[in-house]
């Protein structure tokens, strides 16, 4: 149709309000190219595969039970969906825009919650940034303080945006890689067994290091960095003039006596000037609302981000969560807690399905914290090496696209949360999410008691 040209509408759409006319607007923007130019920006390049968008994809055409995402598929609590139906019902205000950076109910509450548990004073207009999720978070804190040639350190196996989201900065990400530790015949592993070589974090820092991500519970391996580990970072970051992004969202499910600390506390000299504190699980399950917690120094960077790319986050959502933390406020410390009473539901759902998945050879990692672990395929890999795929694709995907198809079972390749040297390394896991219904776990029970049957001689 085109011959010498492309014609390239982006239309955005939506209720976009002038402020004067009162009115909704939609929004058109039309160019012509040639066709030798580029379309693609150049910091997009080799980020555009997304693993989530093919494993969903196959688990729909097979009808097969996804124990890979890291979705609740159960409601919220009850004071939760109250405060979403008051907050939808209560003030028709509510349908607009509020504060930029937070609707002030909410910053304040943060604030004052997380102060108390911290030790420290939180300013709600300083300190506290509401984002789009905690992932928002992350996005809008590497584009404000991630430039060309910074380098980011990266602990591995990692969320798989931390390595994007630096690209897309212009950073350059640089990998330390937890080691895994020996265990002993007929036990599982256990992820306090993974641990950082100081020696080799140490050697990652130089002059060119700007930031180091820190995911305490670790996404996928569910390690819970110790007193020790924090203090070790600490102690670097503030030797190498470092800023250290501590993504903590996981920080309530913490299990069998593990306790979660947040590098930010002050118990650890100088660190409460230092990090950057992500969270997004408010409380879980949990609408699309993150923020950020930090010192203003850094935070005022962040805000410039946030005020010229989504300017706020929606009014409902964020009143709901107020009125959610407000609730939570009341009972923290308490049995009736619901920050004590899901990662106790979560860790019976993860014993169940450790339980489950070893009875047909898998090995889970039993994980100290986060609603994630990761199960050994060593055996698979020495009894069935050659399973179809490609010839450099690791074998945690070949597996996977096996399992979904023969098994109706869906994991997520743990190669995925590594760097590209390090792929074929650790391409014998593979990551499972337990926070999972009742009926969930009874449909995998069955594909399970199927599979075992067929492994019968």
């Amino acid at each position: 149709m085109f011959r010498n040209a492309a014609a390239i509408s982006l239309q955005l759409t939506g209720p976009l309000q002038r402020k004067k006319a009162g009115t909704s607007v939609t929004r058109c923007l039309h160019q012509t190219l040639t066709m030798a130019k580029r379309v693609q920006a150049r910091r997009l390049d080799g980020i555009d595969h997304n693993p989530w968008v093919e494993f969903v994809k196959m688990a729909s055409e097979c009808d097969a039970v996804n124990l890979g995402q890291g979705f609740p598929d159960f409601p919220p609590p009850d004071f939760a969906v109250e405060a979403f139906q008051h907050a939808l019902s209560s003030d028709f205000m509510l349908n607009q825009y509020t504060r930029a950076f937070g609707y002030p109910p909410l910053t304040k509450i943060l604030a004052s919650f997380f102060g108390n548990l911290l030790g420290q004073e939180i300013d709600p207009l300083k300190n506290v940034l509401v984002t789009v999720g905690a992932y928002g978070a992350l996005f809008t804190a590497f584009q404000a303080l991630v430039e060309e040639g910074d380098e980011v350190i990266i602990i591995e196996p990692f969320f798989d945006c931390y390595e994007p989201m630096t690209l897309m900065a212009g950073g350059h990400p640089v990998f330390v890689t937890l080691k895994p530790g020996p265990t002993r015949d007929g036990e599982l592993d256990s992820s306090s067994n993974w641990q950082l070589d100081p020696t080799e974090l140490a050697s990652k820092f130089t002059s060119h290091t700007k930031a180091l991500i820190l995911n305490t519970p670790n996404n996928p391996v569910g390690k819970v960095f110790s007193k020790a580990e924090l203090e070790l970072v600490a102690s670097l970051c503030q030797q190498h003039d470092v800023i250290c992004i501590a993504d903590e969202v996981y920080q309530w499910l913490v299990y069998d006596g593990y306790q979660h600390v947040s590098i930010g506390e002050p118990s650890r000299p100088g660190c409460r000037r230092l990090p950057l504190d992500f969270c997004g699980r408010a409380p879980e399950p949990n609408p699309e609302v993150g923020w950020v917690l930090g010192p203003d120094s850094l935070m005022k960077h962040l805000r410039t981000v946030h005020q010229n790319s989504i300017y706020h986050c929606p009014t409902q959502g964020q009143a709901a969560v107020a009125q959610s933390f407000e609730h939570e406020q009341l009972h923290f410390g308490q049995p009736s807690s619901y920050f004590a009473q899901f990662p106790q539901a979560m860790q019976r759902t993860r014993d169940h399905m450790i339980r489950s998945l070893q009875s047909v050879g898998l090995k889970p990692v039993v994980p100290q914290g986060s609603y994630f672990f990761m199960a050994d395929i060593s055996d698979f890999k020495s009894k069935m090496p050659d399973l179809p795929g490609d010839v450099d694709e690791p074998y945690d995907r070949r597996f996977i696209k096996w399992m979904i198809k023969t098994k109706g079972l869906v994991a997520i390749p743990v190669s995925t949360f590594y760097s590209v040297p390090h792929r074929k390394i650790f391409d014998h896991y593979i990551r499972f999410c337990f926070v999972k219904d009742e009926s969930t776990l009874q449909a995998m029970d069955e594909k399970l008691q199927k599979w075992k049957k067929e492994l019968r001689p």
